[in-house]
């Protein structure tokens, strides 16, 4: 099932048309957008659970959504 805008709102708060376009377009799902999340937002926690890194879906969610990317997300909180 394709995700919508409004998933991905709900996971990423505020960001930028284009990139919610590009992660619609991915055709991510919802439970790899927050994986994508978790790692980018906190890897470290996930690490020490001794979770597997990150497959390429998730890994290509993950630099649409990096925190160190201008056009990124806006609002983390």
């Amino acid at each position: 099932m394709t995700i919508t805008r409004q998933d991905v709102v709900s996971v990423l708060g505020s960001i930028d048309d284009v990139t919610t376009a590009e992660i619609i377009a991915s055709g991510t799902s919802l439970e790899e957008l927050r994986e994508a999340w978790a790692w980018a937002f906190g890897d470290e926690a996930l690490m020490s659970q001794g979770r597997p890194l990150p497959g390429t879906q998730v890994a290509a969610l993950i630099d649409l959504i990096d925190p160190d990317d201008e056009e990124g997300v806006a609002d983390h909180a």
